[in-house]
């Protein structure tokens, strides 16, 4: 058995990790981009989409979920010359077709009908799993190989996958944890807890702090949009499509329940202020995620069933057309209107964000709450970190300086904190002999890495080397 990682090495994108079995035998656990300045080890960063490595002996791709870091280079996967099953949880089953449709028209191609070729290949592929249930690879060699999804509590459909190699009683088990979400993320269950393993493949974005907990960040959250709306300036808050938009919706129809008929702002009630869902893509996991109800952990459950809508409520407002998005960034520029408005792309690299962003950016009475992890190199990151001193970002060949109030709140990120890190790797009753670490810049990594080597003291800890 070996493990090769292609990805997710010295930063948090690009998650491509290989696990061979005998000689002619492999899995490919994700399959995904390169963002910012991130890089694999070798050089790859956020423009090296050629799957460089064999192929010919990877019987299957397992999906741990559908962020673009971790199935965006699934078309150029394909025409490396891929052509096994796509293993994946039943609700990333009918996010992935979306997610990868999307990819191929930024990335690839414009061309409808050689997408429409590609994504009926794609579609055929994709094998959804159940949680919990063993799934055999069909391999050459004599070493049966099976995989297991358990729930990872990231976003919908994510999950961890636990490869067992060999015979039941002679096996080796390898456990990749995918992104590991908080135990306290809205509309999902809580991630699973792994009886043991020999190897354990960890994310370690967050290894080196900790999260507020939910009421702290709910309550920061609306003491951030109280202080912003004070001068009825727009709320930005670039967001993920997958999974943040979603969680953020969930905690700001809350924080709009709780507090109707109160004010908002000195003047202004919050049943006047208005949630913008500006990302086509967003307001379409939106839909996806109501249609997968069944997935959702008990309390959005039991709010459905108290008549309340936390996707859909009164005061949320979707825009599509590409022509409405540009007449709402003009107006809002101009006007005083108290407005949150979330749109893509999270890490402000592309979508909708950016013509908000440039906008807004130079105006004081604006504010843009960063609520999710910005790579190194993305924009995201040099608003976040220079902002508050009255920097620049740059977007292409223009600079634009940052007067806009900024903040972050760390506590909305859709990743397990340092404590539930060390939790999930030392919470088995059989530890594992070797774990490692990835997705996770360098620094952030090591700390974990501390941590871990004390609390685990017979298991070697290491940040691997990119193949």
């Amino acid at each position: 058995m070996e493990i090769l990682h292609h990805g997710a090495v010295g930063g948090v994108t690009g998650s491509c990790h290989e696990l061979r079995v005998g000689d002619r035998d492999a899995i490919l656990i994700d399959c995904g981009l390169f963002q910012g300045a991130e890089t694999s080890g070798k050089g790859a960063n956020a423009d090296a989409l050629a799957i460089e490595f064999p192929v010919d002996h990877v019987r299957a791709l397992v999906v741990t979920h559908v962020h673009i870091d971790h199935v965006g280079r699934i078309p150029y996967l394909l025409a490396a010359g891929f052509g096994g099953p796509i293993y994946c949880t039943p609700p990333s089953a009918r996010l992935l077709p979306v997610v990868l449709e999307d990819a191929l028209k930024i990335g690839v191609t414009r061309n409808k009908a050689l997408i429409r070729r590609v994504m009926a290949a794609l579609e055929r592929m994709i094998r959804p799993v159940p949680f919990g249930q063993w799934q055999a690879i069909d391999v050459e060699s004599e070493e049966p190989l099976s995989i297991c999804f358990r729930r990872a509590g990231h976003i919908l459909g994510s999950a961890w996958v636990d490869c067992r190699c060999g015979t039941e009683g002679n096996d080796q088990h390898v456990i990749f944890s995918g992104d590991l979400g908080n135990r306290e993320t809205p509309l999902l269950r809580d991630p699973d807890q792994p009886e043991g393993c020999d190897v354990l493949v960890m994310e370690s974005t967050y290894g080196d702090r900790n999260h507020e907990n939910r009421e702290q960040r709910q309550q920061a959250l609306e003491a951030v949009l109280r202080e912003a709306l004070q001068d009825r300036g727009t709320v930005l808050i670039p967001a993920f499509s997958i999974g943040r938009t979603q969680e953020l919706l969930y905690e700001l129809e809350d924080i709009l329940h709780r507090n109707q008929g109160g004010e908002a702002a000195s003047g202004l009630a919050w049943d006047d202020v208005e949630i913008v869902l500006d990302s086509p893509m967003a307001a379409t996991f939106t839909k996806l995620y109501r249609e997968l109800r069944p997935y959702w952990d008990e309390e959005a459950g039991a709010r459905i069933d108290a008549g309340r809508h936390p996707l859909d409520f009164d005061q949320l407002t979707t825009i599509n057309s590409h022509d409405d998005h540009l007449r709402l960034v003009d107006y809002l520029d101009q006007s005083e209107r108290p407005v949150v408005v979330l749109a893509a792309s999270g890490m402000c690299a592309g979508g909708r964000i950016v013509n908000y962003l440039k906008a807004m950016l130079g105006n004081p009475k604006h504010d843009i709450l960063f609520v999710g992890y910005q790579a190194r190199g993305t924009p995201g990151r040099v608003i976040q970190q220079y902002g508050p001193q009255g920097g620049y970002v740059d977007f292409g060949d223009e600079r634009f300086d940052i007067r806009a109030r900024v903040h972050t709140i760390s506590g909305y990120s859709a990743h397990a904190d340092q404590d539930g890190l060390v939790a999930f790797a030392t919470g088995m009753q059989r530890p594992p002999r070797e774990i490692r670490l990835v997705h996770g810049d360098p620094e952030t990594s090591e700390v974990l890495a501390g941590i871990l080597r004390d609390a685990v003291p017979n298991t070697h800890v290491a940040q691997p080397e990119g193949d």
